[in-house]
């Protein structure tokens, strides 16, 4: 087994088999990464790979269309193309719920 941080949420642990889908980890475990369509179009789940990230797989072609190389040499993956094979910790960008405008009225 390995060991998966969850550092923006607030360095929740889990374990999980080699070899497991970064993406399916945090969905299974409520870890947290940020999702919509789960395979690769949309790029909602970047993430960054704090530590381990040579315990991660190969860079695939649609991780290609919404990272640059420069994001991937600081760590950025998504998390529905990542395979996991050894202990790593991710975090990514938290987004604030909208505050919605409380109306004032004139008398």
């Amino acid at each position: 087994m390995i060991e998966i941080t969850f550092v923006s949420n607030g360095g929740k642990v889990v374990s999980a088999p080699e070899n497991s889908n970064l993406l399916r980890v945090s969905l299974r475990e409520k870890g947290g990464i940020p999702f919509k369509c789960g395979g690769g179009l949309c790029g909602t789940c970047k993430c960054k790979i704090e530590r381990g990230l040579g315990f991660t797989d190969a860079i695939k072609p649609k991780e290609r269309k919404h990272l640059t190389e420069a994001q991937f040499g600081e760590g950025y993956r998504m998390a529905c193309q990542t395979f996991v094979n050894g202990d790593i910790s991710v975090s990514w960008e938290v987004q604030m719920s909208p505050v919605k405008a409380v109306g004032t009225v004139a008398g």
